[in-house]
């Protein structure tokens, strides 16, 4: 998101405040837990002198009772100085005032070896006790290495006093410290300090807006001025602008000056708006992908036919560098012979990958000059596959119309003599006496039947050329090829075909004839049940393309030959026996009568697809 000027100078002056907030309060809750926790080891230290003097009277209140170590061996000495411990009462009352305080955690008393000699936790007293980390250690930490000690799971830290029997160490008093608390005591200074802190953001923010809106409001007058030169208005004068474009100051010349290129734009943008409309109508009805680079090989100009070339919306690779449009391992990088952000003269073909399979695809870079100066070159792509396939539609139209046209000659001029011949058969039938032989009685019934042959293939023939009464209507094609899975579904299941179909409802109509439409797609279906008389799956898809919707009806069947695939669109022409050559040419010609054009692809071994482009109702 864009953010404005005076956003942008409110923020950073925000910004600082807060910056030096932060700190000023950082450095005070560092200093406060500094202190904080330099008085609890202070505390701590006092306890455990106490602790220890404490300790000291037991022994000596026990050699007053007469209590003495039975040798000088140092187990006797340990369990006479631990019993001492154990009996005394003022140890223990010291002991329990200490736990009263939240802070400590435990205190206890230990020989050398670690080994708890009495303690508050009644539970330790002969058992050892593990070090925990040292109060001194945490001090010595930094600041955020002290908070998230204090605030993580581990918040128990211990200060020692190490003390000895004689000369020779004895053991030492054990003050465990839980400091997590101590976020508590600290927690009102912080909310204060949190609060103040707060307080002066907002007061800077307020301070702050005003001190920006004040400093840039004469750049509201000129954004003004902007905007409706943007919006077309050139003519706007600068002394329009709240008197800015009378002043003597920077702004006011910035003013004046933007009025006049304002002027200057307007007849720019007059012809370029001419120049665009036209480039647009030109390139809007290419098939061939151009792509226009700069003498800096920067794409200034891609028609939206390039779009099948490169995969990817053409408006993205606007003034990208060619090698960034072609980088290496591009199939086209090498066809154009790129070296160092330069295109040179090329003619050449090679095979594209794309999402609807391998396309050939021409290629040839012309270089632009003016005055015997390179000024930029011109890449044109061009889809030979397409040029064949709309090359060879039309060769197939102009052939069904001029056998077409033939054909509805040579069929009126059969009919006559056909119905000759019926009738004098006819003739020759009633006269044939009962008793005639069974070679007379067979030939008549053979004459008969050729001339029935005879005359369905005639009459075939005239329904091909005869004009078709084309009655467009809104049409739902999801409900239509519905209805001709239902008409088909007998024969799929009688091949055991399966079927694999995908008819969204949110595909926009189309207008045709239902009738014809319906007819071609079926003899696209039952072509691809006959392909497969062992069984297979038949795909019917319908989907849209941009303007067009597309039905596409696929097989797993043994696919079209190579060499057949000029000729499955010509009239009589088939592979099936007993077929009769004129239900793909049909198809073709109620594709071509709906404004549609119809595609295939095959593979030997895997199947054929065949696609039906419609164009929407919309």
């Amino acid at each position: 998101m864009q953010l404005r000027l005076r956003t942008k100078l409110t923020l950073v002056m925000t910004s600082l405040v807060l910056l030096v907030a932060a700190v000023l309060s950082g450095v005070f809750a560092a200093q406060l837990l500094d202190q904080l926790l330099q008085a609890t080891k202070d505390r701590a230290g006092d306890l455990a002198g106490q602790v220890f003097l404490q300790a000291q009277h037991s022994l000596t209140d026990a050699g007053q009772q007469g209590l003495r170590p039975a040798s000088d061996t140092a187990q006797e000495i340990h369990d006479y100085v631990r019993h001492a411990f154990e009996i005394n009462e003022g140890l223990h009352t010291q002991l329990k005032a200490a736990k009263e305080n939240p802070l400590i955690y435990e205190v206890s008393i230990t020989d050398q070896d670690g080994m708890v000699l009495v303690s508050t936790d009644e539970n330790l007293p002969g058992r050892f006790l593990a070090r925990r980390p040292p109060l001194s250690q945490l001090l010595q930490r930094n600041f955020l290495q002290k908070v998230k000690a204090l605030a993580g799971s581990s918040k128990v830290f211990e200060l020692d006093y190490p003390f000895s029997k004689g000369k020779q160490p004895f053991g030492e008093v054990r003050v465990v410290l839980n400091v997590g608390l101590l976020l508590n005591e600290i927690s009102p200074s912080l909310w204060t300090s949190g609060t103040i802190a707060f307080l002066a953001l907002v007061v800077s923010t307020l301070l702050a807006a005003i001190v920006s809106r004040a400093t840039l409001a004469p750049l509201q007058d000129i954004a003004a001025q902007l905007d409706r030169i943007s919006a077309g208005q050139y003519d706007v004068p600068s002394a329009d602008v709240k008197g800015s474009g009378e002043s003597g100051d920077e702004l006011g010349l910035v003013s004046r000056k933007i009025s006049q290129v304002g002027q200057q734009l307007r007849g720019v943008h007059e012809i370029f708006s001419t120049m665009r409309e036209n480039m647009n109508s030109v390139m809007a009805g290419l098939e061939d992908g151009l792509l226009l680079f700069t003498r800096d090989s920067r794409a200034v100009m891609i028609s939206p036919a390039a779009e099948k070339f490169l995969g990817e919306p053409a408006g993205q690779f606007l003034g990208q560098r060619v090698t960034e449009i072609f980088p290496p391992g591009h199939p086209l990088h090498d066809v154009l012979h790129i070296e160092s952000d330069e295109l040179s003269e090329v003619a050449a073909e090679t095979e594209l990958q794309t999402s609807e399979g391998p396309m050939r695809v021409s290629v040839s870079v012309q270089a632009i000059q003016e005055d015997g100066e390179r000024m930029g070159a011109l890449v044109t792509l061009r889809d030979l596959d397409s040029l064949e396939s709309i090359n060879t539609q039309l060769q197939v139209s102009e052939r069904l119309a001029a056998l077409g046209r033939i054909t509805a000659g040579v069929a009126h001029e059969v009919k006559n003599p056909l119905n000759s011949m019926r009738l004098w058969l006819e003739n020759l039938k009633e006269s044939l006496p009962p008793e005639a032989d069974s070679a007379s009685q067979q030939a008549v019934q053979v004459l008969d039947k050729e001339i029935d042959r005879l005359d369905a293939v005639v009459k075939r023939f005239l329904d091909f050329t005869r004009p078709m009464d084309i009655r467009l209507e809104a049409t739902q094609l999801a409900e239509l090829l519905k209805e001709v899975l239902e008409v088909a579904r007998p024969q799929l299941q009688k091949s055991n075909i399966q079927l694999a179909q995908l008819l969204p409802i949110d595909v926009p109509e189309v207008y045709v004839d239902r009738a014809l439409l319906k007819q071609a797609v079926l003899n696209l279906v039952l072509n691809a049940a006959e392909a497969m008389p062992g069984g297979g799956q038949l795909r019917l898809v319908l989907s849209r393309r941009g303007e067009m919707a597309e039905i596409t009806v696929g097989d797993t069947g043994k696919g079209i030959a190579p060499e057949n695939r000029q000729k499955i669109f010509q009239l009589f022409f088939t592979t099936r026996p007993g077929g009769s050559g004129i239900g793909l040419a049909s198809t073709f010609r109620i594709v071509q009568l709906l404004n549609g054009s119809i595609d295939f692809t095959s593979e030997v071994g895997r199947g054929t697809t065949f696609r039906i482009e419609l164009p929407l109702a919309a």
